[in-house]
């Protein structure tokens, strides 16, 4: 019961922590290793091995080639030449290696020989004041992961996702580590996934702020509408995080249900929560897709009618207008011989009466709503 409540410590931090920490591991490089690498330690019984300098992965490798243990090693945007040599040291397969350095993966889990390869891809969400049609919502990065038998490599792509924070807690928790790769596993994929939820929560916010200006009411009373290129550009950023969260269900699904050589069986079975959770985020980025889309079609809908609404307007001026349009021009024809033409009250009695059809066009299209 410890090992479970240090687990859902470890995996589960609070929102402040998380925003707080965005750096990367560790700054300090022993020149002879990559510029890629962030950190490099070994691990043997859930507790970090001390070492007089930085660590090389070779040197690390070694080491745990010796004693027993296993290697983490962390690194950000690594190039083609720079991933090479850790390849070859940990047997690493091509395929996989040329997806860890030309990131834009779709988040998967694949399995080569005895290394599984994860992607996953982390959110952020991009605050801002007010919504607008160029406003930028969410901000992806990568997260790629080696796991192996005695080593755990992560291969981050841009400025989001620091696994700073979630190395420390896992290492302030040794029974959890002593579980091996598979334990870091779990906790850079429920580290992720609760990134999800958060910024799920604060589309939420945005959508619920468009769907208000949509339906709130303006003048008259009828609903006021917004902008549809705000509408769209939120539905576009949606999609972006429905892009991260759908392909990634059905690899959590696979880690938490089907046995694996990999994955410690103590483990495995938390796999399943961060399914669940990942499911609940699903069914939330479908609902955001399908509200917005009805938003949108409202939004249209009422421009449509506001147009329809113009056009019965001038419509009933223009018949209004009509009347004294074409009294004048009879009466402008300049025949010498017209009906009323020399009458002493032609003048009152025509305009008074052209007034007062005007004033009956007037209240009848009044009454139907036309006015």
């Amino acid at each position: 019961m410890s090992m479970i409540r240090d687990l859902r410590a470890v995996v589960r931090p609070s929102r402040s922590t998380q925003r707080k920490d965005t750096g990367l591991y560790d700054t300090t490089r022993d020149p002879a290793t990559p510029s890629a690498v962030v950190d490099c330690a070994v691990y043997r019984d859930g507790v970090r091995v001390p070492s007089d300098g930085p660590l090389s992965p070779q040197e690390a490798m070694r080491q745990v080639r010796r004693d027993g243990g296993f290697v983490w090693i962390g690194l950000h945007e690594p190039t083609e030449s720079e991933l090479a040599g850790i390849a070859a040291e940990f047997g690493l397969h091509p395929l996989a290696v040329e997806d860890a350095v030309s990131a834009h993966q779709r988040p998967k889990l694949e399995r080569y020989d005895d290394c599984l390869f994860t992607v996953f891809k982390t959110v952020h969400y991009v605050d801002h004041d007010r919504l607008t049609a160029t406003s930028e919502v969410v901000e992806t990065g990568e997260v790629m992961c080696f796991t192996g038998r005695d080593f755990f490599i992560t291969v981050r792509h841009g400025g989001q996702g620091s696994l700073r924070a979630l190395r420390r807690r896992l290492q302030d928790n040794p029974e959890l580590l002593g579980k091996g790769p598979s334990a870091v596993l779990h906790a850079i994929a429920d580290h992720v996934v609760d990134g999800y939820i958060a910024v799920g929560a604060a589309l939420q916010d945005d959508v619920d702020e468009v769907e208000t200006e949509v339906f709130s009411p303006g003048r008259g009373g009828t609903p006021r509408g917004t902008d549809a290129g705000r509408i769209y550009q939120l539905k576009r950023e949606v999609m972006e995080f429905r892009r991260a969260v759908l392909p990634l269900l059905r690899p959590m699904q696979l880690l938490s249900e089907r046995p694996m050589r990999l994955i410690d069986p103590d483990i495995q079975k938390y796999f399943r929560d961060v399914a669940d959770h990942l499911a609940r985020v699903q069914e939330q980025v479908m609902g955001f897709d399908e509200l917005l889309n009805s938003i949108l079609q409202a939004n249209l809908a009422q421009a449509s009618v506001a147009q329809n609404e113009d056009m019965r307007k001038i419509t009933a001026w223009a018949a209004i207008i009509a009347v004294p349009t074409m009294v004048c021009g009879v009466y402008g024809m300049n025949f010498e011989h017209m009906p009323e033409l020399h009458w002493k009250y032609g003048y009152p009695v025509v305009m008074a009466v052209t007034a007062a059809i005007c004033l009956g066009i007037h209240r009848t299209l009044k009454r139907n709503g036309w006015l």
